[in-house]
């Protein structure tokens, strides 16, 4: 009797045949079937890029301190605050206006103002196009993170990196469509349900990695304590494993949970062989490592902690994003600091912004600028999207004297690469940076999604996903295309 490859795999029951036959039957939708995807199966229009690193200052970095470049501050250091309204701040921070902590200077041909403590960009200036009227809905650090990670300020919902991995799908079957690089110390607000997959399949959910640490990917590799896993305990487990995911799936036909599984399953055996060449920094050679800062031959988990500079930690999360873009990955989530309180690791300088901002600024401007210069140097800027964001911004008065609150109220984003144009400026801010200029017209976060989604080829109000009986979608049921970015 004629045997088909797929009656094959079932009867031989081998792990690796459980596997094959487990991704076959995935793609074949047999397993599960789908969550809904474009109509077409295709694209909406031509893409200008084909992938996105997200950079994320968590704790509230300080727009105008940093980018949002705001004389009248200047003139009236030391004044009595009056923002002509009355203000709800998150720790009632509104003392005397204060001056941007670092002078600002012009920076390339488009004459872009830039603190001093963000100079490294200014080798990157014109590839830069700035936003100055982002607004949030929240001075609440869980709320307004979420809103930029996912589009929306509570959980449940699927990051802005799962999205996109469901839309565009893998573009290499070795390694995630979707990787996060967290802060070496500790997650920020939300922790992992900022790129959690929610309602979409779990296998669009974002696959955490941190380099340079003694155990890059947790779990990918048996604990070396544990040495009765041997290569052969490994091959049975694998066997077990296929047995059960045979019945199960036999059982329950169109689990799409079951076909996520083992989904991942085959992607961490694949990722075995990719992942350590991908993390591999000594094969970069001397003039890379030197542009990202990392020629000095250590890592930052060679020495203590508060004697590392930040330009270790975030330059290392930058190269290896480059070098997991080349590889085909997506989407990558570069992170700079956490929600662990004190000593201060993060954006949120209630107390000093001098003391915060400035070894984080200047580590995530040298590491942006190298990743810029890099990716412009191998040809992949042109089809790939950086954007920089945080979750909100800060006031422009003072907090204790060296300090700023929140200020959910108005912010800055910048992109560059696949598709912006570069140098440009859209939606100014106020004289103070407290408001959008226009407070009729502000840019939300959902037109900042829209943008990136319509860069990658894809109308941001069809990529959508029935759940509970309503179509979500990234951006709710808002977001516009910032035209004024798009070259």
């Amino acid at each position: 009797m004629h045997t088909t490859r797929r009656e094959f795999l079932w009867q031989s029951g081998g792990g690796l045949g459980g596997v094959a036959l487990a991704a076959m039957l995935g793609r074949d939708q047999l397993l599960a079937q789908p969550a809904a995807r474009r109509p077409d199966g295709g694209l909406h229009h031509a893409p200008k890029a084909k992938r996105v690193v997200q950079l994320f200052m968590a704790g509230g970095a300080s727009h105008v301190d940093l980018f949002d470049y705001k004389p009248e501050l200047i003139r009236r250091h030391g004044q009595p605050s009056d923002f002509g309204e009355r203000v709800e701040a998150f720790q009632n921070g509104l003392g005397p206006w204060l001056k941007p902590l670092w002078d600002f200077k012009p920076y390339g041909q488009s004459g872009r103002m830039l603190s001093d403590t963000v100079a490294p960009l200014g080798a990157v200036a014109d590839e830069l196009a700035f936003v100055h009227n982002v607004v949030g809905k929240t001075g609440v650090h869980s709320q307004g993170t979420l809103l930029q990670t996912t589009g929306f300020n509570r959980p449940g919902f699927p990051g802005m990196g799962c999205w996109v991995s469901f839309g565009l799908g893998s573009a290499n079957d070795n390694l995630p469509t979707f990787v996060v690089l967290p802060d070496h110390r500790g997650l920020a607000s939300n922790g992992t349900k900022n790129w959690d997959s929610a309602f979409l399949p779990a296998q669009h959910q974002g696959t955490s990695i941190y380099p340079g640490s003694p155990t890059p990917i947790d779990d990918l590799f048996p604990d070396a304590r544990a040495r009765y896993l041997t290569p052969a305990a490994d091959r049975a487990a694998g066997d077990v494993l296929a047995h059960l995911n045979r019945a199960h799936a036999a059982a329950r036909p169109g689990d799409e949970r079951l076909d996520a599984r083992i989904r991942s399953y085959e992607l961490a055996a694949r990722m075995q062989l990719a992942a350590p060449e991908a993390l591999d920094l000594t094969r970069e050679p001397a003039g890379v490592l030197k542009l990202y800062g990392l020629d000095h031959g250590r890592t930052a988990f060679d020495r203590d902690i508060n004697a590392v500079e930040e330009t270790d930690y975030f330059a290392r999360k930058c190269l290896v994003a480059r070098r997991l873009l080349e590889r085909g990955v997506r989407f990558v989530q570069v992170w700079s600091g956490n929600d662990n309180g004190f000593p201060r690791r993060n954006w949120d300088s209630h107390e000093d912004v001098l003391r915060d901002h400035g070894p984080l600024a200047l580590g995530m401007a040298r590491g942006a600028a190298a990743l810029i210069a890099d990716l412009k140097r191998t040809g992949l800027l042109d089809d790939t999207i950086v954007l920089w964001t945080t979750e909100f911004g800060r006031m422009p008065s003072s907090q204790g004297g060296k300090g700023r609150d929140h200020n959910p109220y108005c912010f800055t984003n910048w992109l560059c690469g696949g598709g912006i144009k570069g140098g440009a400026t859209v939606g100014p801010s106020d004289e103070f940076g407290y408001k959008p200029a226009v407070r009729r017209s502000p840019t939300e976060v959902y037109d900042v999604h829209a943008t990136v989604l319509h860069l990658l080829g894809i109308d941001h109000t069809k990529l959508t996903v029935r759940h509970n009986g309503i179509d979500r979608r990234l951006t709710d049921v808002h977001g516009h295309v910032i035209e004024g970015l798009l070259r």
